[in-house]
């Protein structure tokens, strides 16, 4: 039985992202995966790359070694069948909490060997879900599209081969009243959801099942 681990790197449990992840396991289980969750904002204290260039030594070569909450999140990667990652867009990048897993997960591969510049002898199929605030259209004026490219692009060549789902122009809080946000129209904000969304669960499901 192949082994999926979904990773959820955004702060908020049962919103966008988190359903789209939990969709596309979803997808994984009814294909005949084992999914296996991990919410990364409850696993414990973690941080990113700390230059310490153990992974680059005989003795540890490959794997981070820094020992912290990530420390069982990367070995989980390391021993499953594929990835789902998914993470909201914060001003412009992923999350804080992806941007440290994925440092991590990246530099223990990265060789500094132009014969062989990945060490990864095992790449797993990777589905990497963004949400944003910011509609799909805009993307490529917002430096999203370049963004995301870049991720997919060095995804592929560490981890394994990475697909993409974006979902844009989400809602983010269930009540815009209480905020005075008026850059927003929160009837269009609601109706827009409710027209899309199941579509975007619709998608995570498929690719979630190819993993």
């Amino acid at each position: 039985m192949k082994r999926i681990l979904a990773v959820h790197a955004g702060p908020r449990a049962g919103w966008n992202t988190d359903r789209l992840i939990k969709e596309a396991a979803k997808g994984a289980e009814s294909a005949g995966a084992q999914v296996e969750y991990i919410d990364l904002y409850r696993i414990g204290p973690f941080l990113g790359c700390r230059s310490c260039f153990a992974c680059k030594r005989p003795e540890s070569f490959g794997v981070c070694a820094y020992p912290d909450a990530l420390s069982e999140v990367l070995e989980k990667i390391r021993q499953a069948d594929g990835l789902i990652l998914g993470s909201p867009n914060y001003l412009g990048n992923l999350s804080s909490g992806f941007r440290a897993l994925y440092e991590r997960l990246v530099f223990q591969s990265l060789t500094y060997n132009k014969e062989t510049p990945c060490c990864n002898t095992h790449p797993i199929p990777v589905l990497l879900i963004m949400t944003s605030n910011c509609p799909e259209e805009g993307y490529e004026a917002n430096g999203y599209t370049a963004l995301l490219e870049n991720y997919c692009k060095t995804l592929s060549a560490f981890v394994g081969p990475t697909q993409l789902l974006t979902c844009g122009n989400t809602l983010q809080v269930p009540d815009y009243s209480l905020y005075q946000w008026t850059l927003f129209d929160p009837e269009a904000k609601k109706l827009h959801h409710d027209e899309t969304f199941s579509r975007y669960l619709e998608q995570a499901f498929s690719l979630g099942a190819s993993l």
